[in-house]
């Protein structure tokens, strides 16, 4: 299983770098502006940033919604550099310019996917990634995790190479609990990955041993 960071905190994904797991980084409009990124320029200088901290893919957003400009938004963002993935929202439109980029060689993360029909479609039409939300579809009471499971089932019926990305993961049982069905990739905050560290009796078990070694000495 993949680890992403969902984020555009360049201190949190460095950390996650240095940790040794981390896969690669997904971004969206909202993470950007939450670290007070805007404007073209500077975004695009952002995720050129990101690119230099981080060995894997880097999700960069299509802001468009018009074909002709998903495309040549998403050319420039694939441009950038060799890790950029485009990332397309779940429209007619997306699904057309995921087909194009496809064609074309440009790997694509189609994004805002809430459906298994929406899955099939990404994957049909050669998308890299695709984004289930899970934990919006948590938020309305609904089961994000049964979404992977179907995703999953569908595109093992049919050999889609298309990778199946959770996302708005928000704590370490939905990472489990994805690894547990199959999920491909997993992307989260930094606090649902370092949370998988985290048992009290390791603490415990920790405490003993130097306390130990302590009196040995």
């Amino acid at each position: 299983m993949k680890f992403f960071i969902d984020t555009a905190n360049l201190d949190q994904i460095k950390e996650a770098q240095d940790l040794g797991v981390l896969d690669g980084v997904t971004t969206n409009p909202s993470l950007m502006a939450k670290e007070g990124i805007t404007g073209k320029e500077n975004i695009i200088a952002h995720y050129k940033k990101i690119c230099e901290i981080t060995t894997g893919d880097v999700s960069a957003e299509v802001i468009a919604t018009d074909f002709d400009n998903i495309v040549k938004e998403g050319e420039e963002l694939a441009a950038l550099h060799d890790q950029i993935i485009v990332k397309v929202p779940m429209i007619k439109e997306g699904i057309k310019a995921i087909k194009y980029f496809s064609d074309k060689g440009i790997k694509t993360n189609c994004t805002l996917v809430f459906s298994a029909g929406q899955a099939l479609l990404a994957a049909k039409a050669g998308a890299t990634y695709v984004s289930p939300f899970i934990g919006r579809l948590d938020d309305i009471s609904t089961d994000g995790l049964n979404l992977i499971m179907e995703i999953r089932q569908i595109y093992d019926n049919y050999g889609f190479d298309t990778q199946i990305l959770a996302a708005s993961v928000r704590h370490t049982m939905h990472v489990i609990d994805c690894a547990k069905i199959g999920a491909d990739v997993m992307t989260g905050p930094l606090s649902a990955i370092t949370g998988l560290l985290n048992h009290p009796l390791t603490d415990i078990g920790l405490e003993k041993f130097l306390a130990d070694h302590k009196k040995g000495n």
